[in-house]
């Protein structure tokens, strides 16, 4: 569906409203989120929802531009983003193995992205507006975890030592970047060249590729399995990652969410059905991804878990 990012954005935004909801409903009904919790103040939650929103729909729009190893290699400059914004917005400070994890993470993602001959690079001829645009969606997702951990540090003062339920903060966020998604219509149309009185056409064609009915269907092979497949795993893997978090801390969770990344980086090399072809990997690739490894095992592990406050 790759003519078609922003109405696979939307799938996946309400499948998230829908899927959080549901359990945060099963959760009050066995009063693990209490009404308390339900009533805390929804203005983070606006902002953290039009901070995803943009991160989706930026990352959705470079995503479909870009080879699919450089991906999850860009995604990583979350945490130099999460590093500025933690010191920023909460005052945050931080030893020198976390500043020199972060280092590692951005010489191996610069490495991995531009490093070797002119027709290894893996970003050759790739206009350079996708891959920013793809670093600025870790921004925006940056800034909303952040703005999520302050979430927790003032939900614990509020409701007198007690953290708020974590399903309150993702299934409020995500229901104001649903919202959000809706109201950015316009500008995604002019982005995407279709003027916003064809912007039902667009929605129907783009159901018809998902589906994979109608006469023109080219670039919506595997449809509809590969995009359910697609949507199905990342709420299968937001939801478990929601529940390491809630059992043991953000430190683990987070060193298995990044311990994905070199195995993802190789998947989507190989010359898998439906690509069109796979993507060579330079040794400076490899190379690369190695270095970026070591950064975040030096970010992850930089502080004791007890010390953990990290909430993502």
């Amino acid at each position: 569906m790759k003519e078609f990012p922003f109405f696979l954005a939307q799938l996946t935004t309400f499948g998230y409203v829908a899927i959080y909801f549901s359990i945060l409903f099963m959760r009050y009904r066995a009063g693990v989120a209490t009404d308390e919790m339900l009533s805390f103040p929804k203005i983070p939650f606006i902002i953290i929802g039009l901070l995803e929103a943009l991160g989706v729909v930026s990352g959705m729009y470079s995503g479909a531009m870009l080879p699919g190893p450089a991906i999850p290699i860009l995604n990583q400059t979350f945490l130099l983003w999460q590093l500025a914004f933690s010191m920023l917005i909460l005052g945050r400070t931080y030893s020198l193995n976390r500043f020199a994890g972060s280092f590692l993470v951005a010489a191996g993602v610069v490495l991995a992205v531009t490093s070797g001959s002119e027709h290894d690079q893996l970003l050759s001829g790739v206009e350079f507006v996708w891959p920013a645009m793809m670093i600025a969606s870790s921004a925006f997702q940056a800034v909303a975890s952040v703005l999520k951990e302050s979430v927790f540090l003032d939900a614990a003062t509020r409701l007198k030592g007690k953290l708020i339920d974590i399903f309150v903060v993702n299934s409020f966020g995500s229901g104001f970047q649903a919202l959000f998604v809706l109201l950015f219509l316009p500008f995604l149309s002019n982005l995407k060249g279709i003027p916003l009185s064809e912007f039902p056409s667009y929605l129907k064609s783009g159901a018809a590729c998902f589906f994979n009915i109608g006469a023109n269907t080219t670039g919506c092979d595997g449809s509809p399995t590969l995009p359910l497949l697609y949507i199905i795993t990342n709420i299968a893997f937001n939801i478990s990652v929601l529940n390491l978090l809630k059992y043991s801390s953000a430190v683990v969770s987070s060193l298995a969410v990044m311990s994905s990344v070199p195995i993802s980086i190789y998947i989507l090399s190989l010359p898998l059905p439906y690509l069109s072809e796979g993507a060579n990997l330079s040794p400076f690739f490899v190379l690369g991804s190695a270095v970026l490894m070591v950064g975040l095992i030096v970010y992850n592990f930089s502080w004791p878990l007890k010390q953990d406050s990290d909430i993502s």
